[in-house]
């Protein structure tokens, strides 16, 4: 069976101190092939608390799309996990170049448990067993920042992570399902934090139509605002289907 599984839904670092929503990251699975994206913190508990329990060790890679710390601060325990305590060196690191060579976040030992280190670039196409994905064009985030196209014998879906808004965006990412962090409920003029607001989210939908749209990655003002009751305005509005991530949520790739 191929799945997401929303481990964390927590997209402002109040929304992760606080714990208000887990910020675990995405389990994604493709057939027999099983990839981690964004371990933030928390991911190793919310994999084995999970109904039914994620198995760290049956992790073929984990993928930071970039390193902000609620994006990457398990990325070390979970690869310590993947590969046993390091006992049995397996496993793709997909991260960009400044979380694994300039003020990283990986630690060089850990790096060292996984059997292949890739590097994440604009415009470059990855294999790891059933996953297939590309990379588009680097988002406009504090660090370096990509979103994810993947292709599976089922669906495509794009992952449209933090990011300033810009015209050329929404033609990166075509999935027919569409799962996009939202930090914001409204734009704040020149935000210095470079996150999507619902307004963003509106411009981007009405030019794509994605199959399923899944908003996650909340920031403080989403929470206030209660993701479910937006999701269900927006799909009102644009006649699109739309629904909001909460933690824990499993998505069927087969019944969407």
């Amino acid at each position: 069976m191929s799945f997401i599984k929303f481990l964390g839904t927590a997209g402002a670092r109040f929304v992760v101190m606080k714990q208000l929503r887990a910020s675990g990251g995405v389990w994604l699975s493709v057939g027999k092939t099983n990839l981690y994206v964004d371990p933030g913190p928390g991911a190793l508990v919310r994999c084995l608390s999970s109904k039914p329990r994620l198995e760290p060790s049956t992790l073929d890679g984990i993928l930071l799309t970039h390193k902000h710390l609620d994006h990457s601060s398990d990325v070390n325990v979970m690869i310590e996990a993947m590969t046993e305590g390091g006992f049995k060196k397996r496993g793709i690191l997909f991260a960009p170049r400044d979380a694994i060579e300039e003020d990283p976040v990986v630690l060089k030992y850990v790096m060292g448990y996984v059997e292949k280190v890739q590097v994440l670039k604009e415009y470059s196409e990855y294999r790891m067993g059933e996953i297939q994905f590309s990379t588009s064009r680097k988002h406009r985030h504090q660090v370096e920042t990509y979103g994810l196209n993947f292709k599976t014998s089922s669906r495509t879906i794009s992952f449209i992570t933090d990011t300033k808004f810009f015209p050329e965006l929404p033609n990166l990412y075509q999935g027919e399902i569409l799962v996009i962090h939202v930090v914001r409920l409204k734009p704040i003029g020149e935000d210095p934090i470079d996150h999507l607001s619902i307004e963003d989210v509106k411009n981007i939908l009405k030019k794509i139509k994605p199959r399923l749209t899944i908003l996650t990655h909340f920031g403080m003002t989403m929470i206030k605002a209660k993701p479910w009751i937006v999701a269900a305005e927006l799909e009102k509005e644009l006649g699109l289907k739309v629904i909001a991530a909460s933690d824990g949520m499993k998505i069927d790739l087969e019944e969407v």
